[in-house]
């Protein structure tokens, strides 16, 4: 599971018009900080907490600094969950508009899934934004 959100984190695109739609965008941008500022930052409390209080409570340390070093682990946890949940019917009918629309423009896109998932909302949102002119992304977004 968390190959499959280091993998989502990866394909989803990052563009402004799609933050108030998903939340992956804020979730992504919040895993990808705390990727970088959490190994530090447990390390520093750990070593602030050694130091106020010594040794007396090394469980509430070793307790603060695996939380801070989990934080990157939930983001992607909920990422590659997320990527395996099969869209909502709303969402699956415009997938479907979509994907018409760009195999009529010629996207070489996969073939449409019976039930799609959200990783593959990613990969058709990725080559939208990737292949297609402003104007046909500012149509549909």
């Amino acid at each position: 599971m968390l190959k499959d959100g280091q993998h989502y984190m990866d394909t989803w695109p990052m563009q402004k018009s799609l933050y108030a739609l998903f939340p992956e965008c804020r979730v992504i941008t919040a895993t990808r900080l705390v990727i970088k500022v959490a190994p530090p930052l447990a390390i520093l409390c750990a070593a602030m907490m050694i130091n106020q209080f010594g040794m007396t409570n090394l469980p509430q340390t070793i307790a603060t600094a695996a939380f801070f070093l989990s934080l990157p682990i939930q983001g992607l946890l909920w990422l590659g969950h997320r990527a395996n949940q099969p869209l909502p019917p709303a969402l699956k009918v415009w997938y479907v508009e979509i994907h018409a629309k760009m195999r009529s423009e010629g996207c070489s896109l996969q073939g449409l899934k019976q039930k799609p998932r959200y990783k593959e909302l990613a990969h058709m949102l990725k080559t939208a934004f990737d292949e297609l002119d402003r104007v046909f992304t500012k149509t549909w977004f």
